[in-house]
């Protein structure tokens, strides 16, 4: 898939979430439907469900398969966002970050601990790693995952929901962006066609 457009689909849900949170208010004035959903929040919360939706289908249509990590997401975005609007109370909405988060770094380490780099599952067609490669890259994501949700549990519970929906947008992705980007030299280092030429 092009890159452009798996970074679009990816980040488009996030975008969605955030205008609709920000502008929730505007949305149901013109949308009278929306606003049975209630406050802001829960409108961004419906759409962002619709558009992970709308995102995986796109996915799956030209590609004929889905990412792990995105299915995961969505499976608890749908999950979590399904309580949140029934029973109208933004805890859990608010807490998925924390569980997928969570989920990816358990599974990370735990794997780690019983000899198996998972990490090399899911990126090996786009790195060619050696063993010990795979082995420190999937110990510092696990290790990242498990800080991403500390970072969530202590934002949603300290700050306002506008805040925090700023943050889950312009905040997380840039830590992540940095993160993957610090990653790079330890890829080449370990990199079996720079070791190959």
């Amino acid at each position: 898939m092009n890159p452009l457009l798996k970074l679009a689909l990816e980040l488009g849900p996030l975008m969605i979430f955030f205008f609709a949170n920000a502008r929730g208010d505007q949305l149901a004035d013109r949308f009278p439907a929306l606003s049975t959903m209630g406050e802001p929040i829960f409108i961004a919360t419906g759409l962002f469900m619709v558009a992970t939706a709308v995102s995986l289908a796109v996915s799956w249509m030209l590609v004929r398969s889905l990412p792990v990590m995105p299915l995961v997401s969505g499976i608890v975005v749908f999950v979590f966002g399904a309580l949140t609007l029934f029973l109208q109370n933004d805890t859990f909405i608010k807490m998925k970050p924390t569980i997928v988060n969570t989920l990816f770094g358990t599974i990370l380490l735990v794997g780690l601990g019983f000899g198996q780099s998972l990490l090399g599952y899911v990126f090996d067609s786009a790195f060619k790693l050696d063993a010990e490669g795979w082995r420190k890259l999937t110990l510092r994501w696990g290790v990242f995952f498990l800080v991403l949700a500390a970072i969530n549990e202590v934002v949603w519970r300290s700050f306002s929901t506008d805040f925090w929906v700023a943050f889950k947008v312009w905040g997380i992705m840039p830590i992540t962006i940095l993160f993957t980007m610090s990653q790079m030299p330890l890829i080449m280092r370990h990199s079996l066609e720079e070791k190959g030429q």
